[in-house]
């Protein structure tokens, strides 16, 4: 459990979700150090540069940076590309998965790693945090380069809502002023080579109209949508949950594809727990507070502790959750017009006869296995897998 704890980044509240699900949250994080937090080594914490491993944070200005903390200390994205590949090709199959859909996607890092690996690659990220958007957009997105920059599409905006209600989230000259002129460059190479071609000046797909992007529905439908880190938990209401579910149903691409969530349980998911994680650089703990048996709900708040007395950051990420079970999301995802639902699951160490870095290492190593049942233990992770089916159109048949 220890090594997909957490959720995505937020700012008032939490952002992968509606707002008005979640009581709310402090504005930022409380943090302890022992020099000045002010402007300058605010400013010194955002500028290291990221580390190949999996969630990044690399660098020792940016391990101090919480998204950076975040994203080396609970996201793993290589292994969930991996196994949406293998889930796509288990019940889908027939083509190359290359469209990517990342709800409640906070600093954008799937997709970021999606782009990267393959040039013919898109990838769609939606969320509610502007800040935790923009934030990925210059760490993440534009360090891997213009072309992968030109295949992600950021937008601010609810899960709950058509995207052609959210707004897109482009770099400007402050954010990243070298793509920005790589860009502009590529722009009007592009737009010259246009106007050669038929003598027209072309409209440039993807150009935004007020902030709005207009051109949301020319997108390619994904082949996948996902949600993870425990996302859909921010959800609180069946009905919503439902309503989320039919909205990545109806944007998944016409000749099928597959949605795939997340989800933690166990008998240590229903009662207050701590768990730490230690890394090079700082060490990270999950705090779930007392869980409430009827309406199935607890508040998780995440803590990072930086080596050397360089600080601590307490709250840097809380949310306020609903726990769903298998059951429940099963019975909402066939309800939204999925066809079939799958699930792949692997128990995690025993959170009271734990040693933590000895649980990391066998945690990281489990491999999750499709069950149609599993008796319950301490602790699982489990994705769940939802088939989208085949939508029917007549001048294909």
């Amino acid at each position: 459990m220890v090594n997909k704890k957490g959720q995505k980044g937020q700012r008032s509240y939490s952002a992968y979700n509606a707002s008005n699900y979640l009581i709310a949250t402090p504005a930022s994080a409380s943090t302890s150090t022992e020099s000045e937090t002010g402007e300058k080594q605010e400013s010194e914490w955002r500028n290291g540069e990221h580390g190949e491993e999996s969630g990044g944070g690399g660098g020792e200005c940016a391990v101090k940076d919480k998204h950076a903390l975040y994203q080396r200390a609970v996201q793993s994205p290589k292994g969930d590309i991996s196994y949406l590949q293998k889930f796509f090709l288990n019940y889908v199959g027939g083509r190359t998965p290359l469209h990517l859909r990342e709800d409640f996607c906070g600093t954008a890092l799937i997709c970021t790693e999606w782009v990267r690996a393959d040039s013919r690659r898109t990838a769609v990220g939606l969320d509610l945090d502007e800040e935790a958007l923009r934030w990925g957009l210059q760490n993440n997105i534009c360090k891997a380069g213009v072309d992968a920059y030109s295949r992600v599409h950021l937008f601010c905006g609810n899960v709950l809502d058509d995207i052609s209600k959210a707004t897109r989230i482009e770099a400007d000259e402050s954010l990243v002023p070298e793509l920005t002129r790589k860009l502009a460059e590529q722009s009007v190479h592009d737009e010259n080579e246009k106007s050669d071609f038929d003598g027209q000046p072309s409209n440039l797909e993807g150009q935004s109209d007020g902030g709005v992007f207009t051109a949301a529905q020319k997108l390619p439908g994904p082949d996948m949508v996902c949600s993870f880190n425990y996302s859909c938990c921010c959800l609180q209401k069946r009905a919503d949950l439902v309503k989320y579910f039919r909205e990545a149903l109806k944007t998944i691409n016409e000749d099928g594809g597959i949605f795939a969530m997340d989800l933690y349980g166990g008998t240590s998911s229903e009662c207050a727990l701590k768990l730490r994680r230690r890394f090079e650089k700082f060490s990270y703990t999950w705090e779930q507070e007392e869980f409430d048996i009827i309406n199935r709900t607890t508040r998780i708040s995440l803590h990072f502790r930086l080596n050397n007395n360089q600080g601590v950051i307490r709250h840097a990420f809380s949310y306020y959750w609903r726990l769903w079970t298998i059951p429940e999301v099963k019975e909402c995802l066939l309800e939204a017009g999925f066809s079939s639902v799958h699930f792949w699951i692997k128990q995690m160490s025993d959170t009271h006869e734990r040693d933590d870095d000895e649980a990391t290492a066998t945690d990281s190593k489990a491999k999750y296995e499709e069950v149609a049942s599993f008796l319950q233990k301490d602790a699982w992770n489990a994705y769940i897998v939802a088939v989208a089916p085949r939508k029917f159109c007549p001048s294909r048949e």
